[in-house]
C-alpha cells in the first residue's frame, strides 16, 4: 500500500490528521530536562503555559534515527511503499536523522521502498503541501506523480511569519539581548519568511503587533496567486486573539476557497514562545496536478 506520513512540525490540525488518517511522527522537546513528544505527551496547550514561564528550560532536537526506525519498522515489515515529507533541513536535521534510518531499517528489510523528501518548509506551510498530496493520494495519484508533485508545491508554497515577543528570539540566541531588548522597548515585531534553501529570514521589520498582522496580509496579496482560488493556511501559537483577527481580515479582504487553521507546536514554538502567527499559500496555479483538486 502507498502511504503518506508526515512529522509534527507541519502543525496540521488534529481534527484533518484524524479525518486523513495521516500517520504524523512526533517532535521532542525537552522541559527541564525531561523528554516530551509533540502532540503525544504534550500538547500545545500546556506546553505554552510551561513556555510562558521564561525561567523554565525548554528545548528541541530533531526526531533522532532510533525514533525514526521505530516509526519506518511497521511499514517495512507490511511491505508498504512510504513517502515521508520531513520538517525543512534549513532549520532542523531532520532529513539527514531519517536517512540514516532509513538505511538501518533496509538491513532487516532490503526491499523497503521508502522515499524522504525535504520539504523546505516549516509549520503550516509545511502543512499546506501535505494535504496536496493527501489529497492527491486519496484520489488514486501514483508514487511518481506524488514525489514529483512534492517538488512542484514545495517549490511554490510561501510563508510569512510574525512574533509577539522576542523575549525567546534572545534566549535562544537568535537575537542579541542589546538589539532585542531594544526592540521590544520600541515594540519592533519581525515579519519572517522561509527562504528557498528552507531557512528563516527577517524581511521586515514593523512596529506595533495590528501593523506587524497587516503585513502579513499585505505581503500574500503581494506574492500570493489568486487567493480567492486557493486553500490557504494560518497558524499560530496559542493566541486566539491574533487569529481571529488574521481570519477577520482573510474572510474580508481575500476570501479564500477555505483556511486550514493549525496551532505551532513545540518544534517552533519553543523558539518563538506564544503569540506567533504565520500564514502561507501558493505563488501559482496546481499546473498539471491541477486535475487532482477538481471538484
Amino acid at each position: 500500500m502507498l502511504r503518506i506520513i508526515t512529522d509534527s512540525a507541519s502543525d496540521l490540525p488534529k481534527e484533518y490528521i484524524r479525518a486523513h488518517k495521516l500517520h504524523v511522527i512526533p517532535t521532542p522537546v525537552v522541559i527541564d530536562d525531561v523528554d516530551y513528544f509533540d502532540g503525544d505527551t504534550i500538547q500545545t496547550g500546556e506546553f505554552y503555559r510551561i513556555l510562558d514561564d521564561i525561567k523554565r528550560d525548554v528545548k528541541t532536537y530533531h526526531i533522532n534515527p532510533a525514533m525514526f526506525a521505530d516509526a519506518f519498522c511497521p511499514y517495512a515489515k507490511a511491505g508498504d511503499t512510504v513517502i515521508y515529507l520531513c520538517f525543512s533541513t534549513g532549520i532542523a536535521g531532520t532529513y539527514n536523522a531519517a536517512n540514516v534510518a532509513k538505511d538501518t531499517v533496509r538491513e532487516e528489510y532490503p526491499d523497503f521502498d521508502l522515499t524522504i523528501i525535504d520539504s523546505k518548509c516549516a509549520s503550516i506551510g509545511f502543512g499546506l503541501v501535505v494535504s496536496k498530496l493527501v489529497e492527491m493520494l486519496e484520489k488514486g495519484a501514483s508514487k511518481e506523480e506524488l514525489i514529483e508533485a512534492a517538488d512542484y508545491f514545495i517549490s511554490h508554497v510561501r510563508h510569512v511569519f510574525t512574533v509577539h515577543t522576542l523575549a525567546y528570539l534572545i534566549k535562544g540566541g537568535r537575537l542579541t539581548k542589546f538589539k532585542g531588548t531594544l526592540a521590544e522597548t520600541l515594540d519592533m515585531k519581525p515579519v519572517l519568511i522561509v527562504d528557498e534553501k528552507g531557512a528563516l529570514s527577517v524581511i521586515k521589520t514593523v512596529r506595533g503587533r495590528k501593523k506587524s498582522l497587516r503585513y502579513l496580509l499585505e505581503y500574500a496579496k503581494e506574492n500570493g496567486w489568486h487567493l480567492e482560488e486557493q486553500r490557504v493556511a494560518l497558524c499560530h501559537g496559542e493566541d486566539e486573539e491574533g487569529r481571529d483577527y488574521m481570519l477577520s481580515m482573510i474572510a474580508e479582504e481575500i476570501h479564500p476557497k477555505s483556511v486550514l487553521v493549525g496551532t505551532v507546536g513545540c518544534a517552533i514554538g519553543a523558539h518563538t514562545g506564544r503569540g506567533i502567527i504565520g500564514f502561507c499559500f501558493f505563488d501559482a496555479d496546481e499546473g498539471k496536478y491541477k486535475k487532482y483538486f477538481e471538484t
